[in-house]
């Protein structure tokens, strides 16, 4: 029985429900232990906002959005800063972040070794040059996404899993609903344990002299997992191992174009059916028409549509723990 490397994953990610004010306010996590995240990514759920994300390696202020492919911008009523136990939104009556009165859903992450997560900051050197970044996960990157912050570009995410046998020469993009592509990502080859490979061909990942934020995630027991699964395309869907019980999940469908990506997490729905879902690649707000089960080691599918269980698809997908299924001391959790 596998156990877990983390036996309190809130010190490293947790959802965060709050209301809207339109006036300064800070955010405090609602995990027993004290976690400053390094990425913070929102979303209004009742409201067409985009989805912001801030980091701090960038800067709080620096804002970049999941659903548009449009240069980094510099605000300060959104996230202004990264707390000791959350993060402090500023004052405006519009801001996609803290629009009074409208419920908002945060997922915030702590950059660490132990939790197999790392920012980066880099600064092309042109689509005819091949470089190596270098990243501190001191293991093989599963999932990659890269944005241009001064240069209207897509985003890049690379996912250990595709269908291809080289998956460098692959991308999915976070900003747009289509399929996997060939071809397109901007990596030179396969990721290792020290460096990213970026590529030649594509100003997504390499126009010269822009500079660009690299979020970079390794599998950790127990803690997250970056995998793919086959739709069956009936409402008793596929089962999906993670070795915990989920707090965030977030899935594409890799094989067909025009599928939404679409996530869930622990705090939306407290409990199964699990139906609350937002779309990364679009500012609609929540939807439900979406079902899964957290349960204590995976994710059971409970709906028939085609994007998260299209029949024959390729899926693929990363989640992060609420609770590892047994602990470092071999106790089921």
């Amino acid at each position: 029985m596998a156990y877990t490397a983390i036996d309190n994953p809130e010190l490293y990610f947790q959802a965060k429900l709050y209301t809207g004010s339109g006036g300064t306010q800070s955010i405090t996590l609602d995990g027993d232990e004290d976690m400053q995240p390094d990425l913070v990514w929102i979303k209004s759920r009742a409201d067409t906002n985009p989805h912001t994300v801030v980091d701090a390696v960038r800067g709080a202020t620096k804002v970049i959005w999941t659903n548009v492919s449009s240069a980094e911008g510099t605000y300060t009523d959104e996230v202004t800063a990264f707390d000791s136990d959350g993060f402090t939104l500023g004052a405006s009556s519009n801001a996609y972040a803290n629009e009074n009165t409208e419920t908002h859903v945060a997922w915030c992450w702590k950059e660490s070794v132990t939790a197999g997560f790392d920012i980066i900051a880099y600064t092309g050197q042109g689509i005819d040059t091949a470089f190596d970044v270098s990243h501190n996960l001191s293991a093989v990157p599963d999932w990659i996404m890269i944005k241009a912050r001064s240069t209207d570009q897509a985003w890049r995410v690379y996912h250990k899993n595709m269908t291809t046998a080289d998956p460098y020469s692959t991308r999915m993009v976070l900003s747009e609903d289509g399929g996997e592509t060939s071809n397109a990502l901007g990596l030179d080859a396969d990721p290792t344990s020290s460096v990213i490979n970026i590529g030649t061909g594509t100003g997504c990942t390499n126009a010269s002299g822009a500079t660009f934020i690299c979020y970079a995630w390794t599998d950790i027991q127990g803690f997250s997992k970056f995998g793919s699964y086959t739709g069956n395309g009936n409402a008793d869907g596929t089962f999906i191992y993670t070795g915990f019980k989920p707090a965030f999940f977030i899935t594409k469908n890799a094989t067909d174009a025009g599928d939404n990506w679409i996530l869930w997490d622990n705090k939306r729905d407290t409990f199964n059916l699990t139906d609350n879902g937002l779309a990364p690649n679009s500012s609609e707000a929540e939807f439900t028409d979406c079902d899964i089960d957290f349960v204590s080691n995976g994710i059971k599918i409970r709906n028939s549509t085609g994007r998260h269980n299209g029949t024959g698809d390729t899926h693929i997908y990363m989640a992060f723990a609420e609770a590892p299924f047994v602990n470092s001391n071999g106790v089921p959790c």
